[in-house]
């Protein structure tokens, strides 16, 4: 697990400048505490910062090979299976870590070696031969690329926007359709940079730069696809289950170093460390975070699957006002991201990192096999759509939502006003509506009118919209998956684990994030995703083998910090003052802010995750742009 970063001239090779290249490098330094490496060549630059995880005394990067050098952030987790095929066709290796199987199978393979590998990673791979330097990530999106092609014609890349930022030919400017994205959504998704002009691959894309042509759009080598459907018993794609399962949990303990696994009692985490316990000889190191708040707390769940498996186990309770946290995060994540449950996932990632480099989470689950309840929701929704012609449907349901009193402060099934808008329109724009923050009309009144017409009509829904409509699927809950796969769970889920994690040096690996698995999932009836509004129904039943019913059966609780009552208590003021930033006044109107502010603190309406994401918004422009 590592920091890369580079530099490559696809016109004419000027030559590039070594310290610069590790000034990328070291400007992501927690990426890789153990070890630093940088190499240039006419036209090309490639630097590293290594967290020792496999072949630890071995393996220095970037590695090189003949012709090839190669700078990689991950673990391909079937690199010995990928090593014996590329062996039995007569490369020879010098190393026994992971890094080297790249370098021979772009060699026997070119491009396609991708389809072979399993793991999460971003690498650049130069191939003097052939005059071009090859980008690639993971399927998921588990580890992040960000580049830009600067003004001197050259692309820059690196794992983080702080790597890019240590450039100084990176011109700083705000893009404001990254904002609308951020404020719509919570994140900047993967499309898109709050930095105009910095781009970041795609999960499941790669970038082929070649010398002497211009820089080309990212290329997709794969897919998660809806359409087809498993046949076979319930006995016998419940055991497909926990056999995939298995196997991919098996992978990702497969290290030079010590591992351990985070237990929040959910049934995510609670099933891969239960499949751990299976699969070690030893105690399982896990661990787990606490909150004074009892209907937040999970800390005895956690606790009966520790006993259940003799982990050895430790917790930490989070203060209520941990809001001190904020400017580290600010400096983790570079870009605005309003997910507060980032504060716990970083305390998390501490307590791990003081036994293990290495810890297996239970993220991924919810979105392959249907576990938020917004699924439940949404599938409910579409069927009441369904009865009605679509036209009738908009004047009859948004009728009555017009003139339904509002109740954000009502638990979901008595919010009929949210409900009946929600039916008032299409299945997409509905569900695209139901995973924002700050709603359409809460941003038109936020937002400036010039910096509407900046915006030329581009909102932050559009994409979800987009990639509901076009998805590979065959049903109303297949488009919600595919979608969340697409956006929330690279923009936001891995995006807070992998800079949390990193922040603190430590390796996240997420088994049921296997591609193999995703794939499996995808093809379950939906029946066996969502029945009776039971989410992740058929995961459930694998694991009442493994997990008591308590543990499988119980309301969903999840990572919350209390930032509402913060916006009401210590950091009402803060809140207050956000309307006289001259960095959110660029595009904000101030006194719509200080409305919602004072609405929020005598408690009139609920802005609290709307006024997180404007102090986020503006402590990160404050760190990017001064």
């Amino acid at each position: 697990m590592c920091g890369i970063a580079g530099i490559y001239h696809p016109g004419t090779p000027k030559p590039v400048d070594r310290a610069r290249v590790l000034a990328m490098a070291d400007a992501q330094a927690h990426r890789g505490p153990d070890g630093a490496g940088v190499w240039t060549a006419s036209g090309v630059g490639l630097s590293h910062r290594r967290l020792a995880i496999i072949d630890v005394a071995g393996s220095p990067q970037p590695m090189r090979d003949g012709d090839l050098t190669v700078t990689y952030n991950g673990e391909i987790y079937n690199f010995a299976e990928v090593r014996a095929e590329l062996q039995a066709m007569g490369a020879k290796f010098v190393t026994n870590g992971d890094t080297e199987v790249l370098l021979h199978g772009w060699r026997q393979w070119g491009p396609a070696m991708l389809d072979r590998l399993n793991g999460m990673f971003a690498f650049a791979l130069h191939d003097a031969g052939r005059q071009c330097l090859f980008l690639a990530r993971d399927r998921l999106g588990v580890k992040p690329l960000h580049y830009v092609v600067l003004s001197d014609g050259s692309v820059a890349f690196a794992s983080e926007l702080k790597g890019l930022l240590a450039h100084p030919l990176l011109r700083r400017a705000p893009d404001l359709s990254a904002i609308e994205d951020f404020m719509g959504l919570g994140y900047v998704p993967d499309d898109a940079s709050v930095v105009a002009g910095v781009k970041k691959l795609p999960a499941a894309h790669y970038l082929l730069l070649e010398r002497g042509r211009p820089v080309p759009a990212p290329r997709r080598w794969w897919d998660l696809d809806f359409t087809s459907r498993a046949s076979g018993s319930l006995k016998d794609l419940e055991a497909e289950l926990v056999d995939r399962m298995r196997a991919a949990v098996k992978l990702r303990m497969v290290s030079d170093v010590p591992v351990g696994a985070f237990l929040s009692g959910g049934v995510d985490s609670s099933a891969v460390v239960a499949l751990m316990a299976e699969l070690s000889k030893g105690a399982v190191k896990t661990c787990t975070i606490g909150f004074h708040e009892a209907g937040h707390d999970e800390r005895d769940y956690a606790e009966a699957i520790a006993a259940r498996y003799h982990t050895d186990h430790r917790e930490r309770v989070v203060a209520a006002d941990d809001f001190g946290l904020i400017d580290r995060l600010t400096s983790a994540f570079d870009e605005p991201f309003a997910d507060a449950s980032a504060l716990a996932t970083f305390r998390v990632c501490e307590l791990a990192r003081e036994q293990v480099t290495v810890a297996l989470s239970g993220d991924g689950a919810d979105e392959a096999f249907a576990g938020y309840r917004r699924y439940k929701f949404q599938a409910a929704e579409e069927r009441i759509r369904s009865l009605l012609p679509r036209e009738m449907s908009a004047n009859v349901f948004g009728t009555l939502g017009r003139f339904y009193p509002k109740a954000d402060w009502a638990p979901r099934p008595l919010r009929a006003k949210t409900t009946l808008l929600a039916l008032a329109e299409d299945g997409a724009t509905a569900y695209a509506h139901s995973v924002g923050v700050t709603t359409p009309a809460l941003r038109e009144k936020l937002f400036t009118a010039e910096a509407w017409r900046q915006l030329g009509g581009h909102r932050a829904e559009n994409r979800y919209i987009a990639t509901m409509r076009d998805a590979p699927a065959r049903d109303a809950l297949d488009r919600a998956q595919y979608a969340d796969i697409q956006h929330w769970l690279t923009g936001d889920i891995l995006t807070k684990v992998d800079r949390t994690s990193m922040a603190v040096s430590l390796e996240a690996r997420e088994p049921l994030l296997d591609y193999k698995l995703i794939e499996f999932a995808a093809t379950l009836p939906v029946s066996m995703r969502l029945r009776r509004g039971q989410g992740k129904w058929l995961m459930k039943k694998a694991m009442e083998r493994y997990l008591p019913d308590g543990i499988l059966y119980r309301p969903k609780m999840g990572f919350v910090t209390p930032i509402s009552a913060w916006f009401r208590g210590a950091l009402a003021d803060e809140a207050a003052g956000l309307a006289r930033s001259p960095r959110l006044l660029q595009w904000f109107d101030g006194p719509a802010i200080e409305r919602i502010a004072a609405e929020h603190k005598v408690g009139r309406a609920e802005h609290g995750r709307t006024l997180w994401q404007l102090v986020t918004l503006d402590r990160s422009l404050a760190r990017l742009f001064g």
